[in-house]
């Protein structure tokens, strides 16, 4: 039934036990310690092998269970180091900061939530990582809102929301990489799949910002046209910069090019016209893509926004990926997830059944430990053979896991991204959780859609599968 098979049956109350064990070592780590998620992943695996070896598990399938575990993400990991390398190359060939200047031309004093959360929708696709876009664009918008007194609380929400929604549909996410990886579906078609709920989500969103913007006729945008001219200065803004290497990644996506081939394909277009506007040693061309692009214009923001990417920027992701597969490898070997979901098994016989227990694991995850990559990986291995069972195809997965793992995260007062959120722009996670109408909208629409049927897709030996229990059952 599942992909790692367990070595023992442990009972109801010893899975639940253990389960409950890891989650305090980690939330409480992360929450009340401030750490990051590796050393309690560490911990947290040391402590599986210690219950193991109590049970008299042989230390060899305890072993076998972390490297399976990890295997699984190797797919990810691959595409993690391109990922690195096409962050480097468009910030080193202009890409991303031509974008990031197109981008704020579009800002006026009418409209302003609606302006803000565009803005941040498309500098997070561009960049591919929601927390940067928060804390370069996000801080100046807040600074803004802060000078023409605004709302904080609602420009935060319309930051929050753009940046997510960026994150979630860019290829360079690590998030959305993750769970097309950790299910093995097509990063692009899990893109493509997510429009059905991400869309409905933006549109929503942005009606709800647009009756609720303000006019801000008399604005001081000073702050932000600063921004525009330095990013100016760095000699990076070419039309040609943005234009051909999107085109060449959009065209390769289309086609259904492979991912780390449409990756490396951006990045040599990219390179390309890096050396039309200037020239570096092959030396130094390969320091950027290993060890990221640096920014040195002398103003802060500007310099934080654009030094990122390169192979060792992904480092971080990639072992943290490999130590959270490892853990979930010997919760399946040890026999404590299969029996979890044993208990819970006559309840999961339906499509909507299913849909909405995996959403609600991955939001309580996210809750309860305060991590998104942990939300968006066990989840995607728990409740992989569930979907199977009812007829729905990986890719429904792997979108309830962003629907309801990705966006979560920063709703999240004592998570990862909330604490960093907070302390960034200055606006607790609990002022802006009201306003951030697409991270509230996105979860609710899966579970709708899991209920309705709508865009759910199925096995091709299941077509006829609906919400009614599975015979048998």
């Amino acid at each position: 039934m599942y992909r790692i098979k367990a070595v023992q049956s442990p009972s109801l109350r010893e899975s639940l036990f253990v389960t409950v064990l890891i989650i305090c070592i980690i939330s409480l780590s992360i929450i009340f310690v401030e750490a990051a998620p590796h050393v309690p992943l560490i911990i947290s695996l040391l402590v599986l092998c210690v219950y193991g070896i109590f049970k008299r598990v042989p230390y060899r399938l305890l072993e076998r269970g972390i490297a399976e575990g990890a295997k699984s993400g190797m797919g990810a990991v691959f595409i993690f180091f391109f990922i690195g390398i096409l962050i480097a190359a468009w910030m080193a060939g202009g890409t991303i900061p031509t974008m990031m200047y197109a981008g704020f031309q579009l800002v006026t004093p009418n409209f302003y939530f609606v302006i803000v959360f565009i803005v941040t929708a498309l500098i997070g696709l561009v960049v591919g990582s929601s927390l940067t876009t928060i804390a370069t664009v996000g801080v100046a918008f807040i600074g803004i809102s802060g000078a023409v007194d605004a709302s904080l609380a609602i420009t935060a929400g319309a930051i929050v929301s753009g940046a997510f929604f960026g994150d979630k549909m860019s290829p360079l996410s690590d998030t959305t990489n993750m769970a097309s990886s950790t299910l093995q579906v097509d990063l692009f078609e899990h893109i493509k799949n997510m429009m059905g709920t991400t869309i409905p989500a933006f549109i929503i969103t942005l009606l709800i910002f647009f009756f609720i913007s303000p006019n801000l006729i008399d604005a001081n945008f000073e702050r932000m046209a600063n921004f525009q001219t330095g990013l100016l200065k760095t000699g990076l803004i070419h039309w040609e910069n943005a234009v051909i290497p999107f085109l060449v990644l959009l065209i390769f996506s289309i086609k259904k090019v492979p991912a780390i081939i449409t990756l490396a394909a951006g990045s040599i277009t990219a390179i390309g016209i890096m050396y039309l506007h200037q020239s570096l040693s092959i030396g130094q061309l390969f320091g950027t893509l290993m060890d990221g692009f640096h920014s040195d214009t002398g103003v802060e923001a500007i310099d934080a926004l654009l030094t990122r990417g390169g192979i060792n920027g992904m480092l971080f992701t990639i072992s943290l990926v490999l130590l959270a597969l490892s853990m979930g490898g010997l919760l399946f070997t040890l026999g404590i997830i299969p029996r979890l979901l044993v208990s819970i098994d006559h309840l999961l016989n339906r499509v909507f059944s299913v849909v909405l227990a995996s959403a609600t694991t991955a939001i309580g995850i996210n809750v309860l430990i305060g991590e998104q990559y942990l939300s968006i990986l066990l989840t995607g291995e728990t409740y992989q053979p569930r979907y199977a069972k009812v007829g729905l195809e990986n890719k429904n997965l792997s979108r309830v896991s962003e629907d309801a793992g990705t966006v979560i995260n920063p709703l999240v007062p004592w998570s990862v991204c909330g604490v960093f959120i907070t302390s960034v722009l200055g606006v607790s996670t609990l002022a802006y959780l009201p306003f951030a109408f697409f991270c509230l909208l996105s979860p609710l629409l899966t579970i709708l859609y899991g209920f309705t049927g709508w865009t759910l897709t199925y096995t091709k030996q299941n077509k006829n599968f609906t919400n009614e229990a599975i015979v048998g059952e």
